[in-house]
């Protein structure tokens, strides 16, 4: 990122048009960003989202704002620069394109949400050229961290943890056992949840390091070194602070008081951290030397197009991938419910969900369910005394893995739940791994299941890929949502709904082969 050393023409160079052009450029700039906006409006939206909900990337809110700054404070190198649209750069919208269009139909919505800063750079790129863009590399590429990336490396992360907390306490020489992400010493029992798995630390240092990289050093290597310290250490001071606070359970007795306001003492610790990794970096800083001169090339003559007639090009060839997935999505039209009792339809089969030992068809039906604002087909049962609700929806074989995770969540609850519980359902009916959800407000417990390809999905990257294939080719087999929920009229009645739903399931001998005629049925619409 050393945006300082660049080559720029003389201020002679073209001086008549330099104003003209830069106004040109601007607005260029202004009526592209406007007309991405409305392309990307999903992915801007799903950012701005995660912003809010997710104290990891509420840092992200000062992105822009430090982008713009460094932006000013970078202005003397555009000194008798003058702009000159590049056209050519417009082919990069091809491949950045390509990939949005994998990561849609993936579900992927980070590689979506990278593909579109990408597309922004190729747009800075084209309309104001490649010396304006390496003026200012640095706001350019720190861009990046408006995008809430990182999830994906929790578990690793938590892998990481729990072996420094095992590497130390085996060093300390204190007793301990450990299962998965679950240490159990003397005095207790701890957990590296998600949230000490130290995402949020990471992801924040290394925004900060990217920024003080930017403003203290001038050398790339310097540069690369600092940020690649804003990742390591971080990841070492939480592993840490995480066998810190084992140390203290067994030192006080009580994992209960080690472990209070962890996240919040974790902030302090983080805190000082950064302090110290500031006063680490401070020796070498380079803010102070005079800047580099600025490189001279022969004059340049006027830019030879004007800027507003580069527009077109990127924002034409950006938009291919998303007009192909809107239309691919449109051609997802959600086929009805099957039948759940009384005469099937043709090539579905009547009775998909039968009697289990304490559950009985209901006599009374209850509120109707809603999919898309369409309704849905359930049937019901009283399960020793218990509501429960099944449900078998199928889509359209070009629906994405995404859509389909979205309308599991709507129709579980777990998109609007004020609080969700997973827990693993003993059951295997169907031969599938059900998928056990707790929820509250909505209050209810549920199993649920995806069928692909006329088979049980296992959730993970080989059902994203089978579905995104579908979503592009189409399918012999429509995409299938099996579900079936027990609402909770107080949570203590969680265990024996859950006993209720399982033995559901586990009565549920034939219903892999309904399931798979049901999605034949549906791909042929």
């Amino acid at each position: 990122m050393n945006s300082d050393t660049l080559a720029a023409g003389g201020p002679a160079d073209g001086a008549p048009r330099a104003g003209w052009n830069s106004w040109m450029a601007g607005a260029g700039m202004l009526i592209g960003l406007a007309i991405f906006a409305v392309l990307f409006w999903d992915e801007g939206e799903a950012a701005l989202r995660v912003w809010i909900d997710s104290a990891a990337y509420s840092h992200c809110f000062f992105v822009l704002p430090i982008a713009a700054w460094l932006a000013w404070d970078r202005r003397h190198v555009l000194d008798g620069l003058v702009l000159r649209p590049l056209p050519a750069a417009a082919l990069l919208a091809l491949p950045i394109g390509l990939v949005w269009f994998a990561a849609n139909r993936l579900g992927i919505m980070e590689g979506r949400q990278l593909a579109v800063i990408a597309a922004v750079e190729v747009l800075f790129l084209t309309v104001l050229g490649w010396r304006f863009c390496m003026a200012m590399m640095a706001p350019l590429l720190y861009l990046i961290f408006l995008v809430p990336f990182g999830a994906f490396a929790v578990p690793t992360l938590q892998k990481v943890t729990t072996w420094f907390v095992e590497a130390g306490l085996s060093l300390l020489v204190i007793p301990h056992y450990i299962d998965a992400f679950i240490i159990e010493v003397s005095s207790g029992v701890f957990q590296i949840a998600e949230a000490c798995a130290g995402l949020r630390f990471l992801i924040a240092s290394i925004a900060f390091g990217a920024l003080y990289a930017c403003l203290i050093y001038r050398s790339p290597k310097k540069r690369a070194l600092f940020i690649l310290a804003s990742i390591v250490i971080p990841i070492i001071a939480n592993g840490f602070r995480a066998l810190g606070i084992v140390v203290l359970g067994e030192i006080l007795g009580s994992p209960q008081a080690a472990a209070v306001d962890h996240v919040l003492y974790g902030w302090i610790f983080f805190s000082i951290v950064i302090l110290l990794l500031i006063v680490a970096g401070l020796p070498f800083r380079e803010d102070s030397l005079p800047p580099p001169r600025l490189t001279r090339l022969a004059p340049l003559r006027p830019a030879g197009m004007n800027p507003l007639a580069a527009l077109p090009a990127p924002l034409l060839l950006t938009a291919l991938a998303p007009l192909l997935a809107l239309s691919l999505d449109r051609s997802a039209t959600l086929p009805p419910s099957p039948p759940t009792a009384g005469a099937p339809a043709a090539g579905a089969p009547a009775g998909l969900f039968t009697e289990a030992p304490g559950c009985v068809p209901a006599t009374t039906d209850g509120p109707q369910l809603q999919l898309r604002g369409r309704d849905i087909a359930a049937q019901r049962f009283s399960c020793q005394g218990m509501p429960l609700i099944a449900v078998v929806q199928p889509f359209s074989p070009r629906t994405t893995a995404s859509a389909l995770y979205l309308m599991q969540r709507a129709v579980s609850g777990e998109d609007i739940a004020e609080e969700s519980d997973g827990f693993s359902v003993k059951s295997s009916a169907g031969a599938a791994q059900w998928r056990g959800l707790l929820t509250m407000g909505p209050d209810r417990i549920s199993a649920s299941a995806l069928w692909i390809d006329g088979a049980p999905s296992v959730s993970g990257m080989q059902t994203r890929l089978a579905q995104a294939r579908n979503s592009v080719l189409g399918g012999e087999h429509a995409p299938v949502l099996v579900m079936v929920m027990v609402p909770l009229e107080v949570k203590a009645e969680r265990k024996r709904a859950q006993a209720a739903l399982e033995s559901f399931l586990n009565a549920q001998t034939g219903l892999a082969e309904k399931i798979v005629q049901i999605s034949r049925s549906a791909a042929k619409g």
